[in-house]
């Protein structure tokens, strides 16, 4: 297995645009940075301690996520684990019913009840009057 160079410049964009930061916004937390000397740094393979410190800060993740991650690693990854009938996190995006037919179910369900309880009443209502007939 060859050692292949992780182009930490590109992690970067990679994880700025990940979490919806402009480059003007990163420069402008950086100091006395422009939009230009930031898009000059995500263009450089490596980068030094003290910067990648500063946006792994700024960005909120570890300075070692910048430093290893690997695009490569990452799509074999998900190439391998993943297929169209994958569940993520134990949610089933192919549910096996139609959600219009459950809203329909609930509805049946909530008229049922309904003449349930009307049933209930009627019959609580007659034994009162039964109850105020007696003398």
């Amino acid at each position: 297995m060859q050692d292949k160079k992780i182009h930490q410049g590109r992690n970067i964009k990679r994880f700025r645009e990940m979490l919806g930061i402009k480059q003007e916004t990163l420069a402008y937390e950086l100091g006395e940075w422009s939009q230009q000397k930031m898009s000059i740094l995500e263009q450089k393979e490596t980068i030094e301690k003290d910067i990648l410190e500063k946006i792994a800060q700024l960005l909120k993740i570890p300075v070692e996520a910048i430093e290893n991650m690997d695009d490569e690693q990452a799509v074999n990854i998900i190439s391998n684990t993943f297929d169209n009938g994958s569940i993520l996190n134990g949610i089933n995006y192919n549910p096996s019913f139609h959600p219009i037919d459950k809203v329909l179910q609930l509805h049946e369900e909530k008229i049922a009840l309904y003449e349930r309880m009307l049933k209930e009443k009627d019959e609580m209502m007659a034994k009162l009057e039964q109850y105020l007939q007696k003398p």
